[in-house]
């Protein structure tokens, strides 16, 4: 049973609520993606190789690696308000070190600290926002609805950042156009705060006294929840590649840094408008059918995108890519709360985060190395086969109803 239900009356302020959340979390995840974007441009603008920004990319993620089940722990027993102030404080504190020191050790240490923040956001708002859902249906919608801000914050970060590169210093791509993209990316987080304060914290979950937690690696000895975390790891790693392999190859191909941004900014529209018409069409899906055409569709786009030689023909390739992975979050998150007991839901986001950002940190400097071995395209080839070949597993997601039907 769950632990806290709404009225007729109070699913109004629900909704609210749900508009306010996803607003702070598109301000503190635009702070990271700006800076993801903008870090290792400027790296590359001081001469550092592919495999140096590789290394760069990854500590995004490595916080959230080591702190994806202690912030689940965090956030069961102090709720939403004192780790979405931390995480704050933490993007606010990487963001404005980038303002201040601009050189590459800082830089790391930025994509530490603001990668480690909305790592640890997320996880307590999917928290907060599940708690106060009522029903299987409800929690499919509020998931969906809230899938959207990473999408939007996708945009809105590494858009606003390119334009500030290029426009904000006394010439494109000066250094202080770096700085002033950062100090914006320093400002969002804030705007996080004043949105979440007025929030209601729900009311804590009781332990039963005596009760002995099981471990959260036990979840993995579940086949269905392997195979989802495989498919899960198999289309993350793809956002990966577009996000580091995009700029390297503008830069290659001589485009600006704001219409690199544009680029990414497109994959991220698209994405949050497929999450935007999900809602309404979820009676019609099934989760394995759509995870097995996303890694499809996947796997064909990156085989074309390298041929791309314009601006324009990245841009297409890039909606349609963000079509593709735009289904995969809600339904991953659907899948998620299907197979796993409504006890563990907490330790299998954060077991999902960790899983994430795991990969995030190690696949980055793959792609670095791979890039200086066989080139940029060869990355996104191999890595459209390894997808491409990966489908069985989403298709073995199917339910046994469908399988027999």
């Amino acid at each position: 049973m769950k632990a806290v239900t709404t009225t007729r009356s109070e699913r109004g302020g629900l909704s609210a609520e749900l508009a306010r959340l996803i607003l702070a979390q598109v301000c503190l995840h635009a702070c990271m993606a700006g800076t993801r974007m903008a870090a290792p441009l400027l790296a590359l603008r001081e001469g550092y190789s592919p495999a140096a920004v590789g290394v760069l990319l990854a500590f995004f993620a490595l916080t959230q690696v080591f702190l994806a089940l202690p912030a689940g722990r965090f956030a069961d027993r102090h709720g939403l308000k004192r780790p979405m102030g931390f995480s704050v404080l933490a993007a606010v504190l990487g963001a404005g070190l980038a303002v201040a020191f601009p050189v590459f050790p800082v830089l790391c240490l930025s994509a530490l600290l603001t990668g480690g923040a909305t790592g640890a956001a997320v996880i307590s708002l999917q928290r907060h926002v599940g708690r106060a859902a009522e029903g299987a249906l409800q929690l499919r919608q509020v998931f969906s609805w809230l899938s959207i801000g990473p999408a939007i914050s996708n945009f809105i970060g590494p858009f606003a950042a390119g334009l500030l590169i290029d426009h904000a210093g006394a010439a494109p791509n000066s250094l202080e156009g770096y700085r002033w993209a950062f100090f914006l990316m320093a400002v969002l987080p804030l705007a996080s705060w004043f949105l979440v304060r007025p929030t209601r914290e729900l009311p804590p979950v009781v332990a039963t006294l005596g009760a002995v937690s099981p471990s959260a690696w036990a979840l993995l000895r579940e086949p269905g929840f392997r195979r989802l975390m495989l498919v899960n790891w198999f289309l993350s790693s793809c956002w990966d590649v577009h996000t580091f392999v995009v700029p390297v190859l503008g830069f290659e191909k001589g485009i600006s840094a704001s219409v690199i941004g544009s680029i990414l900014g497109a994959f991220a529209i698209s994405a949050a408008a497929i999450r935007m018409v999900m809602p309404m069409m979820a009676a019609h899906l099934r989760e394995w059918r759509v995870l097995s055409s996303a890694m499809l569709v996947t796997a064909a786009l990156f085989g074309v995108y390298p041929l791309m030689d314009t601006a324009l023909g990245m841009g297409v390739c890039s909606v349609v890519l963000g079509f593709a992975l735009g289904t995969v979050q809600p339904m991953v998150m659907s899948m998620l709360h299907q197979i796993t007991p409504e006890e563990r839901h907490g330790e299998a986001l954060g077991l999902r985060l960790m899983a994430i950002n795991a990969s995030s940190v190690v696949m980055p400097i793959l792609f670095g190395t791979l890039g200086a071995v066989i080139g940029i395209v060869g990355v996104f080839w191999a890595t459209g086969a390894v997808v491409g070949a990966g489908s069985r597993a989403a298709w073995l997601l199917r339910p046994r109803a469908d399988k027999t039907s």
